[in-house]
């Protein structure tokens, strides 16, 4: 009789134990689901078909918690369409621009527009569909290759895939892959070089369409010849369309509009490649630095 009953209690305490493992994960669930809205969308809707591209920072301050200003008194005019560079050294607050445009955080003081509208008063949703942001820091997650580029773009036909991926110049590698479009690239696209997930956020972004595109450190952790195809491809996905690239190798943006160089959270010099070269101020130390150039 004992032995009749072991088998049926044992199975129930590995019940039990399963119940409790499940329960504690949906309580953290629930928690997160619970958390404050810490971030209020605006009323006004913007349709990205209407987005003409014009930023406009006006007097920007902003400071993390209990620390000094990362951006003090920040002006700074994108005019639709234009590609504009942002370098600067580390902890100059580059990054932290991207986190204020895409509403990640709040501004403490001054205001940025979009097309003359204060982004505070635009709908969430519709600010960040206008905005594509391609980072150094790429998540891919476990799905296919075909998956992860048309992550938030879910009613790309395949044609429109390939061509993103042929723009992106990712088309050659992906079809070399073992299942080609269908290939798993592993949790956060650890089957992936860095180059080739580089490619792919690029190849997302580009599916997506913005009008307003940032690239931040989109090339930083790739060698010279995958910079150089990522280089190609940017080229592409920046015409028609306002481009925000925020750089540590200068190379990358000697071909923008207008370069500002930030430090401590302030515009120190603006110009062109050639300008800016002449001033022999930062941003040449910088590029002498990098060339190599004495």
């Amino acid at each position: 009789m004992t032995q009749r009953l072991l088998w049926p209690l044992t199975r129930l305490g590995n019940t039990l134990d399963q119940y409790q493992r499940a329960m504690a994960s949906t309580t953290r669930v629930m928690n997160l689901l619970d958390t404050p809205i810490a971030m209020h969308s605006g009323d006004t809707p913007l349709p990205r078909s209407e987005v003409k591209g014009e930023l406009v920072l006006n007097n920007v301050t902003f400071a993390y918690r209990n620390r000094h200003p990362v951006v003090e008194n920040l002006s700074l005019h994108i005019p639709a369409t234009k590609t504009i560079a942002i370098v600067g050294s580390t902890g100059s607050g580059k990054s932290t621009l991207v986190k204020l445009l895409l509403r990640l955080y709040e501004i403490q003081a001054g205001s940025i527009t979009l097309d003359g509208i204060d982004i505070r008063q635009l709908k969430l949703k519709d600010l960040r569909h206008a905005i594509g942001l391609v980072s150094q820091d790429v998540f891919l997650f476990h799905g296919t290759v075909e998956e992860n580029i048309t992550y938030g773009t879910f009613d790309a036909t395949t044609e429109e895939i390939i061509a993103a991926a042929k723009t992106a110049e990712a088309h050659e590698f992906i079809m070399q892959l073992p299942q080609g479009y269908d290939t798993i690239v592993g949790e956060r696209g650890q089957k992936l070089s860095g180059g080739q997930q580089q490619r792919i956020a690029i190849a997302r972004a580009l599916l997506k369409d913005p009008p307003i595109l940032i690239l931040d450190e989109a090339t930083s952790a790739v060698d010279n010849e995958t910079e150089a195809a990522i280089q190609r491809s940017l080229e592409k996905i920046t015409q028609n369309r306002t481009t925000i690239a925020i750089a540590h190798r200068l190379s990358t943006v000697r071909n923008a509009d207008c370069i500002y160089v930030i430090e401590q959270g302030k515009i120190v010099e603006q110009g062109q490649h050639e300008q800016l070269l002449e001033q022999q101020g930062i941003y040449a130390m910088l590029w002498r630095v990098q060339s190599g150039v004495k």
